[in-house]
C-alpha cells in the first residue's frame, strides 16, 4: 500500500493506495501513530485509489480512528467506492466514521467544526 500526504487547510490528508490487507494494516497504524505522537491531528483518509480491503483493513481502521480521538484528534474517511460503502453499511462501521465524497468535503468539514 501507498501513502501520499498533503495539507489542506487544518486537514492532514493522506491517500491510501492499493490494497488494506494485514500487512497493509500495520503499515498504516505505525503511519498513524506516528503522526499523532505530537498531538493531535485532523486526518482525513481519502480511500478512492483503495482496491481491496479485508478484516484486517477494517479493523486496523477502527484502530487509527482511536488512536487519533486518544490524542483528541479527528480522522474522517473519503472517497469510498460503491463496493467499500456496502461493506462498511454491512459491517455498520458508517456509524462510527465521518464519510465524505471527496478530501475537499472532509477538509472543509473541520474549518466549520
Amino acid at each position: 500500500m501507498d501513502f501520499n500526504e498533503y495539507r489542506l487547510g487544518r486537514a492532514q490528508i493522506m491517500i491510501l493506495e492499493g490494497r488494506l490487507d494485514n500487512e497493509a494494516s500495520l503499515e498504516l497504524k505505525l503511519k498513524i501513530k506516528s503522526m499523532v505522537q505530537d498531538g493531535p491531528a485532523f486526518l482525513v483518509l481519502d480511500m478512492s485509489a483503495v482496491t481491496f480491503v479485508d478484516s484486517s483493513g477494517l479493523g486496523a481502521l477502527v484502530a487509527c480512528l482511536r488512536t487519533v480521538t486518544a490524542r483528541e484528534g479527528d480522522l474522517k474517511l473519503s472517497g469510498l467506492s460503491p463496493q467499500l460503502k456496502s461493506v462498511f453499511e454491512l459491517t455498520r462501521l458508517h456509524r462510527l466514521f465521518e464519510i465524505y465524497a471527496t478530501s475537499r468535503e472532509a477538509a472543509e468539514s473541520y474549518q466549520a467544526g
